[in-house]
């Protein structure tokens, strides 16, 4: 099974989360594909230190969780959503290009937010998204049929 890591700013908030863990896993699912979650990846948590020292070691193993599930990951679903895209998503999109990793965008937001008249969102992120032999999709209902390379299960056979 082709597993796909999710990179987004879902897990934030209260309903986004409703969204992400009722309607877009289960969906991606569906579609034959294994979720790397890194809102459910857990890391190291350190046991000692002030506060400030505690925070510091947890945002390097959470930072490393993940970029970890997306070097194991064999591609990347990254939503876009949002009056920008999410820093956090951006550089997961970043990083998973520069591994070869095929990525999916999904912006269900119907908001403008390109740079220009050319562009879903910023121009950089759709590049890398397109280069990558993925594409950007416009709701949640296009994921199933982007079949983009082969990242679903069964495609090309």
């Amino acid at each position: 099974m082709k597993k796909v890591y999710v990179a987004s700013p879902l897990g934030f908030s209260e309903s986004y989360r409703g969204f992400y863990e009722g309607e877009l896993l289960p969906l991606l699912r569906r579609c034959g594909l294994g979720t790397l979650d890194p809102w459910s990846l857990p890391p190291e948590v350190p046991a000692a230190g002030s506060p400030k020292r505690v925070w510091e070691k947890f945002n390097m193993a959470k930072g490393r969780a993940n970029a970890d599930a997306i070097a194991s990951s064999d591609g990347v679903v990254a939503v876009l959503d949002g009056t920008d895209v999410d820093s956090g998503t951006a550089s997961e999109i970043g990083y998973a290009f520069a591994l070869g990793k095929t990525i999916l965008g999904y912006r269900g937001d119907f908001r403008l937010t390109g740079d220009n008249p050319g562009s879903v969102v910023n121009l950089q992120v759709e590049y890398f998204i397109i280069k990558s032999g993925g594409r950007v999709v416009l709701s949640a209902a296009e994921i199933p049929g982007a079949r983009v390379l082969d990242l679903y299960a069964g495609a090309g056979s």
